[in-house]
């Protein structure tokens, strides 16, 4: 595609210098250049894509996006905000398949993977071809991808676009995460529904303050044009985003304890499934959904009052929430015996708040919690949580999550400054999998085990190496040993 293609709908500045070359690839990472590469120079935390202009020409490529002209002969076209000339490129690049697809967007701390499933398998369920990008990985027809992060950055997920709508995909239903709004990886696109499931406290040491964390979740709904918005009554800043968010799309609401378009009565729970009767814009319909936790109940409405928008029966809506037999690392049994245990992603205050909760109501003698918390991520986080296992939880396992490049037993040591203040019934043992064997060992008949933090991540990040590590296997294999 030639350069001046390429640009016909970028809004940008300038153009430094002439020329119209082919353009084959484009990436803002440096070492990956070749020939024919549009390069686009990106600030970042560690690095800044304008000073390695030099070996970009030197590997072969042919032209720059810059926030400021630089001393090179290759074209440069000079735009106020990289960030979001790479979204506008890569759109363009892979041809607006963006466009071409009806896009599902779901928003919040909380329930976005359990919600983008349970969407998933209600359109599957219509008859609709659908393609998943969040947490888990991508998905479309008989292909799966590793995640890379929750979304994915614009070159790739434009070019996961373009592949999807080649695969013949209809529907892309996608996590959005708060950074992914910030740093404009989702700029440009337009969304036949954007969800909104809750707030909580996360990711405080990249935006600081609560406010500054929740501005870039409302943004979302500013800046990206939704036909309709699905937002929880129950949550306050859900309330905010009914209420009081610009757009000329339709907003709506679901919940259980306000008064919402959508909402549940007669919730009834089991060790194994939850059951509700679900008013969809005043259509009644009976739900059996195979998960557990009230929590479920509202990533179940979100999913409902999304998929009715996108015209799906309500008696096909019930039928998909059902169809749903869980989704993994989300509260999944990997054990039942005379214990059971449970691997969870729970990583936030109201994540393990919720998860404890949940379980206690269905333990019979002691809730035993395992968790840590991450490195290099929410400091503020760690006693908090501490506190909420000590008050929750029988006895709690302390021990390493992904500590990163922070050292195991400094993290450790926060949390257990929230913990100490609850109970004394809890153990440290740093390395994790020596933690999970310590636990599987305490368990009696009757007891529960959480096993959170990690979730179905297949490792554990120990200063940049992640060593390959699963919560569930970690159980499966010493159990079977025993």
């Amino acid at each position: 595609m030639k350069l001046s293609k390429l640009l016909k709908d970028i809004r940008y500045k300038e153009i430094i210098g002439s020329g119209d070359p082919e353009i084959k690839d484009v990436l803002i990472d440096s070492n990956a250049v070749s020939k024919g590469t549009l390069f686009v120079c990106i600030k970042g935390g560690n690095f800044d894509g304008h000073e390695f202009i030099r070996q970009v020409k030197d590997y072969g490529g042919v032209a720059a996006v810059v926030e400021r002209p630089l001393d090179t002969s290759m074209p440069q076209i000079v735009v106020d905000n990289a960030r979001v000339a790479l979204s506008e490129i890569a759109a363009a690049f892979y041809g607006h398949a963006d466009k071409k697809m009806k896009l599902i967007g779901v928003l919040g701390t909380n329930g976005k993977t359990t919600t983008t499933h349970l969407i998933t398998s209600i359109l599957t369920g219509a008859g609709v071809k659908c393609g998943l990008i969040g947490t888990l990985g991508v998905f479309y027809g008989d292909k799966f991808r590793e995640p890379s992060l929750t979304t994915p950055d614009p070159l790739e997920l434009h070019k996961t676009l373009a592949e999807m709508y080649d695969s013949g995909v209809e529907a892309v239903i996608m996590e959005v995460s708060a950074h992914a709004v910030y740093l404009k990886k989702v700029f440009g696109l337009d969304f036949e529904i954007g969800v909104f499931t809750n707030l909580t406290q996360d990711h405080l040491d990249f935006f600081g303050d609560m406010e500054s964390y929740k501005s870039a979740k409302i943004s979302f709904f500013h800046n990206n044009f939704c036909k309709y918005i699905v937002s929880n009554s129950d949550d306050e800043t859900g309330r905010e985003i009914a209420t009081k968010t610009e757009t000329n799309g339709k907003i709506l609401t679901y919940g259980i304890e306000n008064p919402s378009d959508v909402f549940a009565i007669d919730i009834a729970e089991s060790d194994a499934e939850t059951t509700f009767v679900l008013n969809l814009f005043d259509v009644i319909y009976d739900v059996k959904l195979n998960l557990i936790g009230r929590y479920n109940v509202y990533n179940a409405l979100a999913a409902s009052a999304a998929c009715a928008l996108y015209g799906v029966s309500p008696e096909k809506v019930a039928e998909g929430l059902e169809n749903l037999k869980g989704v993994s690392g989300r509260l999944e049994c990997v054990y039942s015996g005379d214990f059971s245990v449970y691997v969870d992603y729970a990583h936030t205050p109201d994540g393990l708040y919720k998860s404890l909760e949940t379980l206690k109501n269905h333990t019979e003698n002691r809730l035993i919690c395992l968790f840590g918390c991450g490195g290099n991520r929410d400091e503020k986080k760690r006693p908090v949580m501490g506190g909420i296992s000590g008050e929750l939880a029988d006895f709690t396992v302390l021990t390493s999550d992904n500590p990163r490049f922070e050292e195991p037993m400094d993290i450790i040591w926060q949390v257990e400054q929230g913990l100490k203040q609850k109970t004394d019934e809890y153990v440290i043992i740093q390395e994790r999998a020596e933690a999970i064997k310590y636990a599987l060992d305490l368990a009696k008949k009757g007891d529960v085990i959480l096993l959170a933090g990690k979730g179905s991540e297949k490792y554990q990040d120990v200063f940049g190496i992640k060593r390959p590590f699963s919560d569930k296997d970690c159980v499966i294999d010493y159990l079977r040993r025993k």
